[in-house]
């Protein structure tokens, strides 16, 4: 099933001048920390590391935009977030219907993982120390993972990992909302040419 991974004691870690130039210059700011800087502190880590970069994928987008909705109005606490104690991870029993929203399900998710932090107002600083400095470090040093999706909701981060694998793609799902569309878009003009063809014969 589904990882979701959570963290807790921050770690020192040494790391290259690449990641050290980006950090430093993301502490300097002290604005509300975007999903772009999250998004390139984390590869700019993972760089430190001689790992490649995680790509975009927009269903990974998608379903921790969900996870981050349920957890809306929760507040930060020693036992929330990155600081969750492993085996007491929230369990959602809609996880189904949030797949599905995302028009995904557990077959091309299940080797994905899902990282929660809640930083009071997203500081830029902590929410990248939250990930980086943390528990969480363990699955962004993990070669398996090749792309990222993220999502906020008040104080709440979650990044959603994915690999290249087909249990862990994120590729829409056989018979998702996108399949219909193209289903009910090829029968429309299927129709349309059989119109058109008996209009001819009648002429």
């Amino acid at each position: 099933m589904f990882d979701i991974a959570v963290n807790i004691h921050l770690r020192p870690y040494e790391h290259c001048s690449l990641f050290g130039a980006f950090l430093n210059r993301l502490l300097g700011a002290d604005s509300l920390w975007k999903n772009d800087d999250l998004h390139r502190g984390i590869n700019s880590y993972r760089a430190s590391l001689n790992l490649t970069a995680l790509v975009e994928n927009d269903n990974a987008d998608c379903l921790a935009e969900e996870i981050a909705e349920k957890f809306k109005n929760q507040p930060c606490t020693n036992t929330t977030g990155s600081n969750t104690v492993s085996g007491t991870e929230p369990q959602f029993s809609d996880f189904p219907n949030l797949l599905t929203k995302c028009n995904l399900n557990v077959s091309n998710t299940r080797d994905g993982a899902i990282m929660p932090a809640c930083v009071p107002n997203r500081v830029a600083d902590l929410v990248l120390a939250n990930f980086t400095k943390s528990q969480y470090s363990g699955k962004l040093n993990d070669t398996k993972y090749s792309g990222i999706g993220i999502g906020t909701e008040d104080d709440w981060v979650v990044v959603v990992l994915t690999t290249n694998t087909a249990e862990g793609s994120f590729v829409p799902a056989v018979g998702s909302n996108n399949t219909a569309t193209l289903v009910s878009k090829i029968g429309f003009f299927s129709q349309l040419l059989f119109l058109i063809f008996s209009f001819v014969l009648m002429l």
